[in-house]
């Protein structure tokens, strides 16, 4: 199976980001109607978060602390993970009642434990599951309830810089001037961006950049900043031109000036007054949304599904065919449909719906890339991907949904062959009409010229109230 993830080239050029799928959340935990172990006393209740790990194996992630004598405990330690959108990260969280010092939970009471994935829990925000002692025995009338938020500071700095009359370095030209920007932290400079090179030129302006603002800072604008401009030389013996100190606060003071000072220079010459003017042109902090904004302002997201007929595909009733009628109902197009929709699922409110495509048009008839929103089968089930009416195989587990085109932003999945290229494909899919928060593509495919279709920035809003520039 290969996966490719397609940006619109209309995002490309205009410079906007892609909405970032990875980030980290704490989980923060309470139960209710704990049973209690303990005689003459309620439960000492503790709660272990474990992950699958894949083979029937559970690792454990980490652990709150002990809440000695109660029966509804709300714990203060949070407990921290990656939250990784193209991955099922299933978890699960365990009650116990400590009464000893050892780090084992085998010598401890089980009090009930949920199973989950982490999705179900960001789309949630709040999520709530009954604590069972064993599939089918429930622990009473305990339930635990489980809430995610995001940890990071989303704002970036944006910066635009100039300089003007810097030293000539160089014995037959000007000098190739760069920027370098250190933080200062733990008695050490770190560097944080370098600037492109501009050949031959003593009054540069570099391009527009933008920097994290934990990165650049580590989110304290009083943090010192170290800005150096030097000649670039390609055997790495880069010669300084000149240095100053700053910070994040006095940068914002734009436009701002600064001397660009060579310390030598300085110490040799009395009548030295500096080696050029770095001047900065722009320098903003903005806020940078993130793919959990959207999920968590209510965003949902929907599952279309559009299957390549063509001859290059391969006789159906040849194992080498990507849509093998197999004796086993299984093919490599229904493994990639289970493989995205098992991830999609717990983003949709509304699951058991699938997309189902007739075998023609071609893709080159004008009809063909609406199709992919307008052609839905409620079906309830994974569609075969030979199916024409609805037939369908197996449990989906929600793979998809009819309402596509409303206002749920949909994830397109192109199942092809070697007969259209990616480019093509990406080219006719993006005058559809289906939209979404931006940067998030589709997720899988298969296929030696499989895609992954791309959705434009309009849709759902992110939370908070206010929207970024899409």
């Amino acid at each position: 199976m290969h996966r490719y993830l397609v940006m619109p080239q209309s995002w490309r050029s205009s410079g906007r980001r892609m909405a970032h799928c990875v980030t980290l959340v704490q989980l923060s935990i309470s139960c209710d109607h704990l049973i209690d172990k303990d005689i003459g006393s309620k439960s000492d209740p503790l709660c272990v978060l474990l992950q699958d790990v894949g083979g029937g194996s559970w690792a454990e992630l980490g652990r709150t602390e002990r809440v000695q004598n109660c029966s509804s405990p709300e714990f203060s330690k949070t407990l921290q993970l990656e939250y990784h959108f193209e991955t099922v990260q299933k978890l699960r969280f365990g009650i116990y009642d400590i009464d000893n010092k050892t780090p084992e939970l085998r010598d401890d009471d089980f009090l009930g434990g949920a199973e989950c994935s982490l999705g179900q829990i960001v789309s949630s925000q709040v999520l709530t599951l009954p604590l069972m002692l064993k599939p089918g025995k429930p622990a009473g009338r305990g339930t635990i309830t489980v809430s995610a938020q995001e940890l990071k500071d989303n704002r970036v700095v944006t910066m635009e810089v100039e300089a003007r009359n810097l030293d000539k370095k160089d014995f037959l030209g000007k000098s190739d001037p760069f920027l370098e920007f250190f933080r200062q932290g733990d008695g050490k400079w770190h560097l944080v961006y370098r600037s492109e090179v501009i050949k031959n030129n003593l009054n540069p302006t570099w391009k527009r950049f933008s920097v994290p603002v934990q990165h650049f800072c580590g989110g304290d604008p009083r943090t010192p900043i170290q800005v150096r401009c030097s000649d670039y030389d390609s055997d790495g013996s880069h010669d300084l031109i000149g240095t100053f100190h700053t910070s994040l606060a006095q940068l914002q003071a734009v436009p701002a000036e600064f001397e660009c000072i060579h310390p030598e220079k300085q110490q040799k010459k009395k009548s030295y007054k500096n080696s050029g003017t770095i001047c900065v042109k722009i320098c903003r902090v903005e806020t940078e949304y993130s793919f959990l904004d959207y999920v968590m302002g209510g965003c949902q997201i929907n599952f279309t599904v559009g299957v390549d007929f063509t001859g290059s595909n391969g006789d159906p009733s040849s194992p080498d065919s990507l849509h093998y009628l197999s004796p086993t109902g299984v093919n490599e197009y229904l493994m990639a449909l289970w493989s995205v929709g098992s991830v999609v699922q717990d983003y949709d409110s509304h699951p058991g719906h699938c997309g189902c495509l007739p075998p023609s048009p071609a893709p080159s008839s004008p009809l063909w890339p609406h199709q992919l929103c307008t052609h839905h089968q409620p079906c309830g089930q994974v569609c075969s991907p030979g199916c024409t009416s609805g037939d369908c195989l197996g449990p989906s587990g929600g793979i998809g949904t009819d309402r596509a085109c409303r206002s749920a932003h949909t994830t397109g999945l192109i199942l092809q062959g070697p007969g259209l290229g990616p480019a093509q494909a990406t080219s006719t899919l993006s005058q559809g009409s289906c939209t979404g928060p931006p940067g998030l593509g589709s997720l899988g495919g298969c296929g030696k010229s499989s895609i992954l279709c791309p959705r434009g920035p309009s849709g759902p809003q992110p939370n908070p109230s206010h929207s970024p520039q899409c």
